[in-house]
């Protein structure tokens, strides 16, 4: 009597439109190995959460190919999961806050990088705080209430590593800025780079001068080319970097855990990021942008459903469903 061949598991295949791969497999094998360094630093509920993260994902099968129904997130703030997921959010309605600004009126928009020096882990929460409320003071200065009509705000903190460090490096906070302006910004209300400078350090009360830059940007009036996948978010048209650069979420797995093994290096990361983040709100809306965003009824990416990335991703009548659970042995989600 032959013994029956087990069956070849199926591998889930979720494509975008333009046909490229959506990188579930990945994203999940990143949360995994951050989730045994917050396991290694003693964060053992959100290791565990993290490590549940879109265990299943149940998809409706459309014309348009697979379109994600149901899944559970853990929103667990440095979960590569769930960044990958808010990234695409903030990514669409941008894109969508932008078309619409474009559409009702002329503008220009110019992107502005607002920078400190690096901090150590331990003075990195105090060095947030006091950036949010410098930022909070630059918004309310004449210069900046007179010529900016809105703008979009997102913290982003890289890591500079030194392994020959007993603190393993240094912190890089920094805020990103998506402004948008009004044609005579540039002939009545213009705001030179010294100026902005300036502003900066008045703001945040520093006896350096901090590194500003600032530069104009020209997104096209209709953005339909701008896919909603972080792989084709790579290959955006140039006009399009400044808004793409501003829509990444704050936190890069890539920033957080390097290697593919638990190392203390890694750990102490993923405990300064934990602790200097916890409770903050990294992106904010202003002016114009937070007038539209409220408009067009976008929930907060940060805290909201992860399933659903733009209306297109909303299902009524898909004809079945596919139920991908991940596979710990194969590191792969297998269709049932």
């Amino acid at each position: 009597m032959e013994t029956p061949k087990k069956a070849t598991p199926k591998f889930l295949v979720d494509k975008t439109k333009s046909g490229k791969n959506r990188n579930w497999k990945d994203k999940k094998i990143r949360a995994e190995l951050t989730a045994k360094h917050f396991e290694s630093a003693g964060l053992q509920s959100k290791a565990e959460r993290m490590g549940d993260c879109a265990n299943q994902l149940v998809f409706k099968q459309t014309d348009e190919g697979l379109k994600l129904y149901q899944a559970w997130f853990c929103k667990v703030r440095l979960c590569p999961m769930c960044n990958w997921r808010r990234s695409l959010k903030i990514a669409y309605q941008n894109k969508r806050i932008v078309e619409t600004i474009n559409q009702r009126e002329k503008v220009n928009w110019l992107f502005l990088t607002l920078t400190v020096k690096n901090t150590d882990a331990e003075s990195l929460p105090e060095t947030i705080k006091a950036m949010f409320k410098g930022f909070n003071r630059l918004t309310n200065y004449k210069a900046f209430k007179t010529s900016i009509k809105g703008y979009f705000r997102a913290l982003e903190v890289t890591r500079n590593r030194d392994p020959e460090s007993e603190s393993f490096g240094t912190y890089h906070p920094h805020f990103h800025v998506l402004l948008c302006v009004a044609p005579s910004y540039f002939t009545r209300n213009y705001i030179k780079q010294s100026e902005w400078t300036s502003l900066w350090q008045k703001a945040m009360r520093l006896d350096y001068t901090p590194i500003v830059h600032i530069q104009r940007v020209k997104p096209k009036e209709k953005l339909d080319d701008l896919p909603i996948y972080e792989e084709d978010l790579k290959k955006a048209i140039k006009e399009q970097k400044a808004i793409l650069e501003v829509s990444k979420y704050p936190v890069k797995d890539t920033d957080v855990i390097q290697g593919n093994t638990v190392t203390r290096e890694n750990v102490e990361t993923v405990l300064a990021l934990d602790n200097a983040l916890a409770y903050k709100r990294l992106i904010g809306y202003g002016g114009l942008l937070k007038q539209v965003h409220k408009e067009l009824d976008f929930e907060d990416p940060e805290e909201g459903d992860l399933i659903n990335i733009s209306e297109e991703d909303e299902i009524s009548n898909g004809a079945f469903d596919v139920i991908a659970r991940w596979h710990v042995g194969l590191k792969n989600y297998v269709i049932e």
